[in-house]
């Protein structure tokens, strides 16, 4: 037998040997059967090229890969995508639709990831009315929850409420209070240790999320208003600055808690003390979730005597930001009574002078302009003062 290079001389061979073979059979049908010679004639050619062209197939798809293409193809045109309503064109709706329910699954990492993001093209291409995000740091009830609902009547769209309590604590407010489903995912938070910074970035950076809070303040389940809603929204909103209070302590409870270890990243000279309750604009509070750099030494280094919770924002911010600040806070504190802790305010405490008092005596700078309007929250107020502040006369709170 002669051999040619490659398979195409077997298949050929193996062609005739076929054809060979047919014709034995199509003669012994011819002498069992009878069955006329040229119709059996033309079935063995047919059967002959059928075979040619299946080899001749074969051998092309083989060497020219066409097999691949007709396969992909078939492929491409028998399998459809189902398309659903995951599938749908995103629109600019699903962006900046606030989310009705602050509940997630985000773990804080996760959480501050996100609330990083922002927009650096300031115009935005829709109609947006900044809010005034109040943010409630608390361990469970909010026992002045009336006094706010009255302070939030008739302001729905300029306002976005988030509380962080212990994540054990079930709130019972009704559907039509503006405190429903308002808490967030929250850890447990302890007073002069990380995890007190860590529930205030918690709520900064879930406030984030809605793309129309522009302005963030942090208060306490003790704290009052001071005035009425719209007051507050504009001096709040016409503020060039934000409303941290920072301050140089060269005493034991200011210097006294630094630890040479926090340089050369922060210098003594550096370090700052300030009161926990704040108000920031959306670019410093995206800065405060967004930290990586001075977190990890405020976390190692400042630990009771030193309470991070009056050092870690304060110094962070003076000196990557200072001139955005005001140095001062908006929530008035009295010390006067000394101890580790500000003085408590109950039901007899709750007059009419005592509230102007607290408004009155002040000075300070806003927007670079003298001013005796310089407070505009105050704490601490306990749960027997909710009856006389909500009986003292409109006029005086204005509203």
């Amino acid at each position: 037998m002669m051999y040619l290079e490659g398979g195409e001389t077997a298949s050929y061979f193996q062609v005739i040997d076929v054809k060979h073979i047919l014709f034995h059979i199509c003669d012994d049908a011819v002498q069992v059967k009878g069955l006329p010679i040229t119709l059996l004639r033309v079935l063995i050619l047919f059967v002959t090229i059928c075979a040619v062209f299946s080899v001749i197939s074969i051998y092309t798809l083989k060497h020219f890969g066409i097999e691949s293409v007709v396969t992909t193809t078939v492929m491409k045109s028998s399998f459809q995508p189902c398309r659903g309503e995951q599938d749908r064109l995103l629109d600019l709706e699903d962006w900046i639709r606030p989310n009705s329910n602050p509940i997630h699954n985000m773990s804080d990492k996760e959480l501050l990831w996100r609330a990083s993001f922002g927009s650096r093209i300031k115009d935005y291409p829709f109609k947006r009315v900044p809010k005034v995000a109040f943010m409630f740091l608390t361990k469970g009830p909010l026992p002045l929850a009336p006094l706010w609902e009255r302070f939030f009547k008739g302001n729905e769209r300029l306002y976005s409420i988030y509380v962080h309590s212990l994540p054990s604590f079930q709130p019972q407010f009704s559907r039509s209070s503006v405190f429903y489903n308002r808490q967030i995912p929250s850890k447990v938070a302890e007073w002069g240790r990380m995890s007190m910074c860590d529930a205030e970035r918690r709520l900064l950076a879930n406030a984030l999320l809605d793309i129309y809070n522009e302005r963030f303040v942090l208060l306490s389940e003790s704290c009052i208003p001071l005035y009425n809603f719209s007051f507050v929204y504009n001096y709040i909103m016409e503020s060039k600055h934000s409303f941290m209070s920072v301050f140089d302590d060269p005493g034991p409870y200011g210097r006294g808690r630094y630890r040479n270890e926090m340089a050369p990243l922060v210098n003594i000279t550096q370090w700052r003390k300030g009161s926990q309750w704040f108000e920031v604009n959306r670019k410093i509070a995206t800065s405060i979730v967004e930290d990586t750099r001075y977190y990890p030494i405020f976390e190692k280094y400042c630990r009771p005597a030193c309470y991070v919770d009056e050092h870690y924002f304060p110094t962070m911010l003076s000196i990557e930001a200072g001139n955005a600040l005001a140095n001062r806070s908006l929530t008035w504190v009295d010390w006067s009574r000394g101890g580790a802790h500000p003085a408590s305010f109950g039901k007899s405490d709750i007059r009419e002078e005592f509230i102007v008092r607290i408004r009155s005596r002040h000075h300070c700078k806003y927007n670079e302009r003298n001013s005796t309007v310089c407070v505009l929250f105050a704490r601490k107020f306990s749960p027997s003062s909710l009856k006389p502040l909500l009986d003292m006369d409109s006029r005086v709170l204005g509203f």
